[in-house]
């Protein structure tokens, strides 16, 4: 099967209290973007790497390259008005794939067995989402303001790369936009596809603010001793 994997990096850093773009900031030696990028080259050398930015953020990102010489190759799409349309943008780039990931630019801890659990999932299933066990306790919010709790062990917690049989993908990104869409797996289920399920990682995190960042550098210092 040939592989390639849309990664989507349009934030703005606003959680983050930043004027720099949450993926753009470092952790360790490296913007959060950039060990993004290589965890997937980790995973297949030969695997198409697209990665979506914003018109006015790619040449930052391609001065970044430089200075920290990066060298992972990937191609560059214009992100869109929404995650939907920034997906839409990345598919016309991926070229004669049979499975695509699609990753947030600002989980740069997927590990190399989730990636590949997720890809394998896929080609026997059609579309692949890695999941964790809820381990908070859950309540549902009423529209009266009141709450209701719920059995945690009946939901999960979604991450990233959500990957598909590319026809599949294709096919659910011909329809019109939707609020409802929170996800690529959202939109491939409202073209009437089935999801299956597989175990993703719990360093998987997606860096969203400053205690995320806190919280990227302690795994980081960890995968310096042992291979995530």
């Amino acid at each position: 099967m040939t592989r390639s994997v849309i990664i989507v990096a349009g934030g703005k850093g606003l959680r983050m209290n930043s004027a720099m773009p949450k993926q753009f900031i470092s952790v360790g030696d490296w913007p959060v973007l950039m060990w993004t990028v290589k965890r997937f080259w980790e995973y297949d050398q030969q695997m198409k790497i697209v990665v979506v930015l914003p018109d006015d953020q790619q040449q930052v990102w391609l001065s970044l390259c430089k200075t920290y010489s990066f060298s992972v190759e990937h191609e560059l799409a214009v992100g869109g008005s929404t995650r939907f349309h920034s997906v839409l943008n990345g598919l016309q780039m991926v070229g004669d794939s049979s499975l695509i990931g699609v990753h947030d630019g600002v989980r740069p801890f997927v590990s190399v067995a989730t990636i590949d659990r997720c890809f394998e999932a896929a080609d026997s299933f059609g579309a692949a989402v890695p999941v964790l066990p809820s381990v908070e306790s859950i309540r549902e919010l009423k529209d009266d303001a009141t709450s209701v709790a719920r059995n945690r062990a009946a939901f999960c917690m979604v991450q990233t790369p959500q990957v598909f049989k590319a026809d599949w993908l294709f096919k659910a990104y011909e329809q019109p936009w939707r609020a409802s869409y929170t996800d690529d797996a959202s939109v491939v289920e409202a073209a009437g596809y089935s999801i299956s399920l597989t175990e993703g990682n719990r360093e998987n995190i997606k860096i969203t603010s400053p205690f995320d960042l806190l919280v990227a550098e302690a795994i980081l210092n960890a995968s310096a001793t042992q291979q995530l």
